[in-house]
């Protein structure tokens, strides 16, 4: 994360401040602390094009048609606040959506593991043979 703070992503941020809604009484009504914050991921220069692409194939429900990458926050009661909690989440998200998800490797089940599946198929084929189904009627 560090990695991508160090590009300076800040520089291609769109922020929006506007009212929030719920509950909160007159400081809601009065005041914008709800923050949006928009990044074109298609036109950013700090980003590769593989990174752009990682980009919109993960947090493509994100992307809005336009091609911004929107993050909203309005869970505090100051605008600034709130900024830096949209910054962070955004971070966050690049993060995730660029780190590489590991191989999974497949893996034989063990012997024992094995035996001891047939072996309570056997006793639950055994119990229901016993339970003595005749037909000589």
């Amino acid at each position: 994360m560090a990695k991508l703070k160090e590009r300076g992503m800040e520089r291609e941020m769109q922020f929006q401040a506007s009212r929030s809604g719920g509950a909160g009484g007159q400081n809601v009504n009065k005041v914008n602390t709800k923050v949006e914050l928009r990044f074109h991921v298609e036109n950013s220069e700090l980003l590769t094009e593989e990174e752009k692409a990682l980009v919109q194939e993960k947090l493509g429900n994100r992307i809005t048609n336009d091609g911004y990458l929107q993050v909203v926050c309005q869970t505090e009661r100051s605008q600034l606040q709130n900024k830096e909690l949209c910054v962070q989440r955004f971070y966050e998200l690049l993060r995730q959506a660029l780190t590489m998800q590991k191989k999974r490797s497949a893996t034989k089940p063990t012997r024992s593991s094995v035996r001891r599946r047939l072996e309570s198929k056997k006793k639950q084929a055994e119990k229901k043979a016993s339970r003595g189904f005749r037909k000589d009627y």
